[in-house]
């Protein structure tokens, strides 16, 4: 039976880069997931009042332009998606490089094979902005959503921070395993409200 849920990032965080890796992993291997992927901006999440919104003042937060890429490679070109997505998070956490960063982004679009400038132009139009705060705010007041990764499901959302990854080529079973164990818990034991380990085993 198919699992329809869907899971916030950005491109920031090592957590929402290790679960993505999980699903990516786990499509790429024939899961059967239905999985909506929701833009969601930290850097929003930490304005302080009375400051600026990121929607606001974009050129201010270092997340939001790749977050803004992803976007409309999620909508215009979703047979990429996956591949890029994957490359976003390496960037920034592989190759500890800067996502605000034009040129970066549009090296990573023409290495696999995308239109960088009409990527581009969705950014520099405003539609990618308004449909980040539009799915943004959408799931912020819908579900309290606060952080990524949070999964979604119906009317049900956890922040959930797996600590392994899953790399390209890594073996699929235990991405399969570490989702469905989430998404099961997520739907399927909704007493559960905390379980939190005390410490990092090293």
């Amino acid at each position: 039976m198919t699992s329809t849920f869907a899971v916030t990032w950005d491109y920031r965080c090592p957590f929402a880069r290790n679960a993505h890796e999980h699903l990516l992993t786990g499509l790429a291997a024939g899961a059967d997931w239905q999985v909506r992927y929701l833009p969601f901006s930290l850097g929003q999440a930490h304005v302080e009042e009375g400051q600026p919104s990121v929607w606001e003042k974009p050129e201010q937060d270092s997340g939001i332009l790749a977050l803004q890429v992803g976007v409309v490679v999620r909508d215009e070109f979703p047979e990429r998606f996956p591949a890029v997505h994957r490359a976003l998070f390496a960037a920034r956490h592989d190759a500890g490089l800067h996502l605000e960063d034009r040129a970066l982004l549009e090296r990573v679009l023409t290495d696999h094979d995308l239109p960088a400038d009409a990527v581009f132009a969705r950014i520099d139009d405003g539609a990618a902005l308004q449909e980040v705060r539009a799915e943004h705010e959408r799931f912020v007041a819908s579900h309290n959503v606060w952080g990524v990764p949070t999964f979604i499901a119906d009317d049900q959302a956890v922040f959930v921070r797996l600590m392994n990854r899953a790399p390209l080529g890594s073996d699929p079973a235990p991405s399969i395993r570490a989702v469905e164990r989430v998404v099961d818990l997520l739907t399927g034991w909704t007493d559960l409200n905390e379980f939190k380990h005390t410490s990092i085993p090293r």
